[in-house]
């Protein structure tokens, strides 16, 4: 196995041994040589075949495991789970995301209704009291497996929104047709639990891990847009970004 992932230990080098077989695997998975449902060998067998302690080997897949790219099954072994969602810290929409990286996204829409917003919209969009909203729920699928479940609030008075135009194009494309350009957008990334809710449409768990991301995006005028809150199955999905000091 080692040898047919093109593993190697370089002792020489300042990485610590177990962040090596880490990025050794990792590389393996993101380049497609090992794909979704590849077995490993066991702990044991691979810290011989690279010639580490068991205690180093484990580490590794603790690391594996607990970054959702791999996962341990009772009676199976260590498989490789499906590939993550891969998405840049930046402002633009899943849907688009998804579309510019190959994928064919479509869209459930689980309800829909413009209705008068209440004290939270109200704040999040800056809104008047009294002032409507579109509010509605959706499960995001790529090749038929859920990914994300979306929960947004609209502001009305920029389009006219409804389940068809929702299920066919995401929502950031739609508000840029109605001529919206998005400028900023305050965003909070975070992490929970699948409830009993979430879990059966998203194919998992009660007790899963999700990440959550809750965003008010902002256009080029000052208008608050849209805010919303998004869970992600968690062995599916991160955030990338790029850090500088300042």
């Amino acid at each position: 196995m080692a040898n047919q992932l093109n593993l190697s230990i370089d002792r020489s080098s300042p990485v610590p041994l177990y962040h090596q077989v880490v990025q050794g695997i990792e590389a393996a998975i993101h380049s497609g040589l090992l794909p979704p449902g590849s077995r490993l060998d066991n702990e044991i067998d691979l810290a011989a075949q690279l010639n580490l302690s068991r205690p180093t080997m484990r580490k590794a897949m603790d690391d594996l495991v607990r970054s959702g790219l791999l996962v341990r099954k009772r009676g199976v072994g260590t498989q490789v789970v499906s590939s993550q969602v891969r998405r840049p810290l930046e402002l633009s929409s899943l849907y688009d995301d998804l579309s510019n990286n190959g994928s064919k996204p479509t869209t459930e829409v689980l309800s829909f209704s413009h209705l008068e917003a209440n004290e939270a919209t109200l704040k999040a969009l800056q809104l008047p009291a009294g002032a409507k909203v579109y509010h509605f729920t959706r499960l995001r699928k790529v090749g038929g497996k859920p990914l994300a479940l979306m929960e947004n609030w609209v502001r009305d008075d920029i389009t006219s929104l409804d389940e068809a135009m929702l299920g066919a194009s995401g929502l950031y494309g739609i508000l840029r047709d109605a001529g919206v350009n998005f400028r900023l957008a305050t965003q909070r990334i975070g992490a929970m639990i699948a409830n009993d809710y979430q879990a059966p449409l998203l194919d998992t768990t009660p007790g899963s891990a999700l990440v959550t991301m809750e965003r008010t995006a902002v256009d080029d005028t000052g208008r608050m847009v849209e805010t919303g809150h998004h869970v992600y199955r968690a062995d599916s999905y991160s955030f990338e970004m790029t850090l500088v000091q300042r």
